[in-house]
């Protein structure tokens, strides 16, 4: 027992990690093992639920993932699908895997919103933050068997660690990410938008709609999500520097046009 805790301890301790805004992150597994689980639950998401056969949409979404993922340092040849839900999500899976709802687009009102929601979901991944979960989960429960787990027969244990990839509320177990997730894939997000030329100004707007679109939502401090008044006060503040980086891409041409 002596002996597992202390290589618990050094693999711990060898695990640490920094997001892209300085944070620190316990991150246990090695890219490629995230990447095979999300190209493997992105495959029987695509699997499960109806694609859209509707090409304006599908080129429409598709046109600003590209302009989005264009402005990140990612290795990945990003996959764009559009699922036929009235689900008002989306989400984005270490390997490069971006999936939208029909359902988002009904709230996410222009391409501008619709880049704010993209970019928050890229920023999850290029922030390791699906690492960082499964990395906490494994240090909790030792257990856990990953390449078991996702390769087998339907779970709660394999809904669960698909939550903790980003599929939560598709696959039946709501693991939303934490606060600090959050803001942190806010920040980045407004970044990646305004660097793509898309107004970082419709960020707000969309978390409005978000608002009005959801209805009554629990106190602050009984989700594990920001308010949207605090998601909103919080891109205020970086609202400024989102303006420098949007205005020096439209001064570089960088205008899309996605419809």
């Amino acid at each position: 027992m002596f002996r597992f805790v202390i290589l618990a301890l050094i693999l711990v301790l060898a695990a640490c990690a920094t997001s892209p805004t300085g944070r620190k992150q316990l991150k246990i597994f090695p890219e490629s093992q995230l990447v095979q689980m999300g190209i493997t639950s992105y495959e029987q998401m695509k699997e499960q639920t109806p694609l859209s056969r509707d090409k304006f949409t599908i080129k429409y979404v598709s046109c600003v993932a590209r302009a989005i993922t264009r402005e990140t340092d990612s290795p990945y040849q990003w996959e764009v699908n559009v699922f036929d839900d009235k689900a008002v999500n989306a989400f984005a899976l270490p390997g490069g895997k971006i999936g939208v709802y029909t359902g988002l687009l009904q709230v996410a009102g222009n391409q501008h919103q619709l880049a704010a929601v993209l970019g928050h979901e890229v920023a999850h991944v290029l922030a390791g933050h699906g690492n960082e979960r499964v990395s906490v989960a494994f240090a909790a429960d030792s257990g856990l068997k990953l390449a078991q787990v996702l390769a087998g027969e339907p779970t709660r244990q394999k809904a669960q660690l698909l939550g903790l990839l980003g599929l939560g509320t598709q696959v039946g177990v709501l693991l939303p990410y934490g606060r600090t997730q959050e803001s942190e894939a806010d920040i980045l997000g407004l970044e990646y938008m305004a660097k793509a030329g898309f107004d970082p100004r419709q960020s707000v707007a969309l978390w409005e709609n978000m608002g009005r679109a959801g209805g009554g939502s629990p106190p602050e401090l009984l989700s594990t999500h920001p308010s949207g008044a605090t998601r909103i006060n919080n891109l205020n503040s970086r609202m400024p520097a989102a303006m420098t980086l949007y205005r020096q891409a439209r001064a570089n041409n960088k205008k899309p046009n996605c419809r």
